[in-house]
């Protein structure tokens, strides 16, 4: 994953001591190049070492931002004084990112107010932002006023901000694929591609049988079948189950990738059935699974903004999401439930995992006809969650975010499975059905969600609840 790039910008007001200008751009580069950040800034050649206060310095930090437009994921304006707030302002509109932007302002000393050190950053935040609003910039706030760039807190903050600015750079232009028609009996999974695309968010579709027929036009001799082959075996246990089937896995395996690069997809959702299973003969969950695990989200029963939901959370923090079933209570505990699919869940997540029949349809069209599914319990982890889900209706884009925690408690089942515990949980269930979402949320074993909260209500402009 390349390093997200922030452009950082030096606040200054001449009446204020330039050194903190100096001292501050330092503090703050040396904490971003330790957190990972790449930075685009003026040179400290620049005058007042390369902060900005006059329009001609708006002007030329703006160039500068432009001309690494492609690279910048978002801005931090940190004030080590007071700050000249339209000159911050002009310089993020002459730049034109539309990127999200942080506003930091270093804390005064106590023992050093006199003329010579005092900064006033803490009042010339309150002006920064005034003006950011007046010009109609979004902006993101520190979880405290003032902060010591060296601080735990601070880090806390830019890495939730490297998650924003990842989600909202990612959703722009996400590419998504839809492979096959929505099941009749999910009506939960209704979508709107118009919505989805004035967010940014295309989505290609293919018939499940085109798909199909490319598979079954390969052979177990293909060099691509035989690897595709290999790579499953690879990646899980695959004991008891039929040669005929991890071949039909892997012609499948081979039509969806091809697919996949074809149209430059970044996640995908797939009818599993029970087409897939009646005239092909496997379920698609273990190829589903790989894909998830190597950071191509993959949502079942074709819900796209399912996969949105996934791909949204691997964004923010570089790691693979699966989709979930809300799906049974956990004994009497209200703040706890079973998380549950049958399961496409990607391997990273599981605390161990095999490959198995999918026992909820078998008896409908087969054992033989149901291999694939990836089964275990997922690991006792802090996870995030989230759902996006399009409102038709009220022409908008609905979402939730929150924390919990996988938990060790006792649970014998099947598919893929986990005791979730989310505090208030059942005001956030309450939520979810006032509102009409679906059953289905996407986990993340990341704690994100602030930045993605941030991320869906300032700058994608999407209606957000956060559970805390």
């Amino acid at each position: 994953m390349r390093k997200t790039t922030l452009g950082v910008i030096v606040g200054n007001r001449g009446f204020f001591p330039s050194h903190l200008c100096e001292a501050g751009r330092k503090a703050i580069l040396k904490v971003l190049e330790e957190e990972g950040f790449a930075t685009v800034i003026l040179p400290d050649s620049a005058r007042q070492f390369g902060s900005v206060e006059s329009l001609q310095d708006a002007r030329d930090c703006a160039e500068l931002f432009k001309s690494h437009s492609a690279e910048i994921d978002g801005v931090l304006v940190t004030l080590p004084n007071f700050g000249d707030e339209r000159a911050l302002a002009n310089t993020l509109r002459f730049a034109g990112l539309n990127v999200p932007v942080l506003v930091h302002a270093f804390g005064d000393e106590s023992k050093r107010m006199t003329i010579k050190d005092r900064r006033d950053s803490f009042c010339g935040k309150m002006s920064v932002c005034n003006n950011l609003k007046q010009y109609g910039i979004p902006f993101t706030l520190t979880s405290l006023h003032t902060m010591n760039p060296d601080s735990q807190e601070f880090r806390a903050d830019l890495r939730q901000f490297g998650a924003t600015c990842r989600v909202v750079r990612g959703l722009r232009r996400a590419r998504l694929g839809a492979i096959g028609a929505r099941p009749t009996a999910f009506n939960t999974v209704r979508y709107s591609e118009k919505l989805l695309e004035q967010s940014g968010i295309s989505v290609d579709t293919l018939d499940l049988f085109e798909l199909m027929g490319w598979a079954n036009k390969m052979t177990a001799s293909d060099a691509n079948v035989k690897m595709k082959l290999e790579q499953i075996k690879e990646y899980t246990k695959t004991d008891g189950i039929p040669p005929e089937s991890l071949d039909k896995m892997a012609r499948l395996g081979c039509a969806i990738d091809k697919w996949c690069e074809e149209t430059q997809l970044d996640a995908t959702a797939i009818q599993c059935w029970t087409a897939m299973e009646e005239f092909y003969g496997v379920v698609p969950c273990t190829l589903m699974s790989m894909m998830s695990n190597s950071l191509m989200s993959s949502a079942c029963e074709t819900d796209i903004a399912g996969a949105v939901s996934m791909y949204t959370m691997q964004l923010a923090s570089g790691t693979p999401s699966a989709l979930l079933d809300w799906n049974n209570n956990y004994g009497e505990d209200p703040n706890k439930c079973v998380v549950f699919h049958c399961s496409n869940l990607p391997n990273d997540v599981f605390a161990s995992q095999k490959m198995d029949y999918q026992e909820i349809i078998a008896g409908t069209v087969g054992k033989e006809n149901t291999y694939g599914t990836i089964v275990g319990r997922m690991k006792d982890s802090p996870f995030t969650f989230c759902r996006v889900s399009t409102d038709d209706l009220n022409g908008r884009i609905n979402a939730y975010v929150g924390n919990g925690r996988l938990t060790n408690d006792v649970l014998n089942t099947f598919g893929g499975f986990g005791v979730a515990e989310v505090p208030n949980l059942q005001k956030l269930l309450h939520y979810i059905c006032d509102n009409g979402f679906e059953h289905h949320v996407a986990f993340n074993l990341s704690q994100f969600a602030p930045a993605v909260a941030e991320a869906f209500s300032k700058y994608m402009g999407w209606n957000t609840y956060r559970h805390e």
